[in-house]
């Protein structure tokens, strides 16, 4: 059997911790280890983690260096021929692991193997919709338009994709794998268009929403600023190897990632940061509109509407409009989600 090294990121979890780690440990693919990072967290997530009595479970302590940092110290500690990840808030499908493990054993030239997510808010109730990329044939230029893992807590990777893609920072002594310059967000797509790009590991998905991915309110605007540098920041990067791709790509990137963030602030009702950012999304590459008519024709009148209509009458005006997405994202995704 092949060992899965789990890499738990902890960091403010103490709310969510304990389901979390209740997910992995219930796991039906039981050859496991499990590595909690506390990646210098304030609070009591690490006393909750020690109350779970599991000989599988480790403890990897180190002062605060965000996501990247903390998942580069999870990988250099794993014994694991599978790696996989899951943030401190985020839950599994208890078959998780069993699926990927199938996945990658038939699977010889896919490196990384990535579920569908389902979304929940803060209490873990279900919001109604789903993550649903495309699931093969992922190129670079895909990756420009559209994250299909979706979420930290959607891969599980081989370990020598990892191997392949090591790189040694001037402020490091140690191999990184993700860059720990995209210390908030945009770590990940970097990585997987590194794999892409420099190696000759496929990344591929399963239909099934193994993944359920929690979705906070709080802090909307400073998280909407992070992730819009963040944007910025890996298009600045790709400069430096994007000779292999479309001479469009800077402003297709940054347009899709512009969509992506409207589609965030209207699953929290900000509807007028939602038409800001359309617009702009619009003016930095109006064929979006042509390429993926669906989505961004249907995410604009989504913030209009959200402004337009009286706040008393939006949640069932959501229940209404909402309905015909949901059971479009049911019928290409196996969902087992309590509504």
């Amino acid at each position: 059997m092949k060992l899965v090294s789990v890499i738990v990121l902890i960091y403010d979890s103490e709310k969510y911790i304990a389901a979390t780690l209740e997910s992995v440990l219930t796991q039906t693919y039981k050859y496991i280890e499990v590595l909690l990072v506390d990646d210098g967290s304030p609070d009591k997530s690490i006393e909750i983690c020690q109350q779970f009595n599991d000989p599988r479970i480790r403890i990897i302590r180190q002062q605060n260096r965000g996501l990247p940092g903390a998942r580069n110290a999870g990988i250099r500690q794993a014994k694991g021929d599978y790696l996989a990840f899951i943030d401190g808030d985020d839950l599994w499908q208890r078959d998780k692991l069993e699926h990927h493990v199938n996945h990658l054993a038939n699977s010889t030239e896919v490196g990384v193997s990535f579920s569908r997510s389902a979304f929940i808010d803060e209490a873990g109730k279900f919001l109604g919709s789903y993550q649903t990329p495309k699931l093969k044939g992922i190129t670079p230029s895909y990756l420009m338009r559209c994250n299909p893992v979706g979420n930290g807590s959607a891969a599980v990777v081989r370990r020598e994709v990892f191997a392949a893609i090591a790189f040694s920072p001037r402020q490091y002594s140690l191999d990184c794998y993700f860059d720990e310059q995209f210390r908030y967000s945009g770590g990940d797509v970097d990585l997987w268009l590194r794999i892409l790009l420099q190696t000759k590991w496929q990344i591929e998905g399963i239909p099934e929403a193994l993944t359920l991915y929690r979705v906070h309110s709080s802090g909307l605007s400073a998280q909407l600023d992070r992730q819009l540098a963040a944007g910025e920041q890996l298009i600045a990067k790709f400069h430096t190897y994007a000779t292999q791709l479309d001479r469009n790509w800077e402003a297709v990137m940054r347009a899709y990632h512009l969509r992506y963030l409207a589609r965030s602030a209207i699953r929290w009702k900000s509807d007028a940061i939602a038409i800001q950012l359309m617009h702009q999304a619009i003016a930095s590459y109006w064929r979006i509109v042509l390429e993926s008519p669906r989505q961004t024709v249907m995410t604009l009148i989504a913030a209009y509407l959200l402004l337009l209509i009286p706040r008393r009458l939006r949640a069932h005006f959501e229940v209404i409009v909402g309905q015909p997405t949901t059971i479009f994202q049911k019928v290409r995704t196996r969902i087992r989600i309590q509504n």
